[in-house]
């Protein structure tokens, strides 16, 4: 009986650590552009921007240049173009966004 307690507190304790939060480092850019603005520079920000505008969907580009959908593109609309580091989960290709902040 206490072992099975115990491997029932462990498969728990697997299952909560799994779903804190954790940081993730990369550029907003947008599907049409995908991972071609990994610079930060004004014109990339410029692009970003004017692709967003036009109605494409900003997306979270990771350093190795995976592209990852955001759950909510409003707390990333003030970084377009820039080096993020977001604060979140991983739940297949989407980033659930808790908190976006510029990189340094």
């Amino acid at each position: 009986m206490k072992s099975l307690l115990f491997a029932c507190c462990l498969g728990l304790a697997l299952i909560c650590a799994t779903a804190f939060a954790a940081d993730y480092t990369g550029y907003i850019s947008d599907t049409h552009c995908g991972a071609k603005h990994m610079d930060g520079s004004q014109a990339s920000i410029d692009c970003v921007t004017s692709c967003v505008k036009s109605g494409q969907p900003p997306v979270f580009v990771g350093m190795d240049k995976k592209i990852y959908k955001l759950s909510d593109a409003s707390k990333v609309s003030a970084l377009l173009g820039q080096k993020v580091t977001l604060t979140g989960t991983m739940k297949g290709d989407t980033v659930i966004v808790e908190k976006a902040v510029a990189a340094k």
